[in-house]
């Protein structure tokens, strides 16, 4: 499967959706602040600035710094089990997806987190 296009997508495109989806179901934007910063390492001043520089998926995840625990993010989403995607860029962005559809679905942040 050709990833190109969505590395290449914006992450200040989708981020909106993320918010969208966890407020949908009575979450809150610093929940999903909250699981970018887990998951990236980013603080709030580097995510504003990857949004307003509209950085994509490529190098949003390049600049990260992955947790450990995130091996510990497991499950279905979009019709794949994210331990078992091959390519390490497209199962970061997958991590992100379960993270905030655990987040949607009323799961406990501390679980979402893998803490």
């Amino acid at each position: 499967m050709d990833n190109t296009r969505v590395f290449k997508m914006s992450f200040a495109g989708v981020y909106p959706h993320y918010i969208h989806k966890a407020e949908k179901k009575g979450r809150t934007k610093a929940e999903v602040d909250a699981i970018i910063f887990w998951l990236t390492g980013y603080d709030e001043k580097a995510l504003q600035q990857i949004i307003d520089e509209k950085t994509n998926f490529e190098t949003f995840f390049a600049n990260a710094q992955i947790p450990p625990n995130a091996s510990k993010i497991t499950g279905v989403i979009c019709g794949y089990r994210v331990e078992d995607i091959e390519d390490k860029l497209m199962q970061q962005i997958r991590y992100l997806d379960k993270l905030i559809d655990e987040l949607a679905k009323g799961k406990a942040m501390e679980k979402i987190l893998r803490e």
